[in-house]
């Protein structure tokens, strides 16, 4: 088992995100949160060793973790939030941090661009 010198951060949505996909995708009307948060996303940071650092390395990452999770959703960037800033982000998603990332896996870690 390795341990990663990273960071994770696993990042769920709340209700102001979901009022704002139903105001854009008419399919998603009968969506709920706890549909939406079944597989959140986990974003890898930079190892850090406090929660204010964590909150540091996630205001420099917002705009890249902001857009993957609207993306995720509605593909349209016309229709995202004018502001992407971290109290927007804040507001639509909670996020948590963990800093103990184990690898359990022997073979290597192939990196691919998203």
């Amino acid at each position: 088992m390795l341990c990663l010198n990273r960071t994770a951060i696993v990042v769920t949505a709340k209700q102001p995100f979901l009022d704002w996909l139903r105001s854009v995708d008419p399919t998603s009307h009968e969506l709920t949160l706890a549909e939406i948060n079944t597989e959140p996303a986990v974003y890898l940071l930079p190892e850090c060793g406090s929660d204010k650092e964590a909150e540091r390395l996630v205001r420099r990452f917002v705009k890249e973790i902001f857009t993957n999770e609207l993306d995720g959703w509605w593909r349209e960037p016309l229709d995202w939030p004018k502001t992407i800033s971290y109290k927007v982000f804040t507001n639509w998603f909670e996020w948590r941090s963990h800093s103990v990332v184990l690898d359990l896996v022997k073979g290597e870690i192939i990196r691919e661009e998203f």
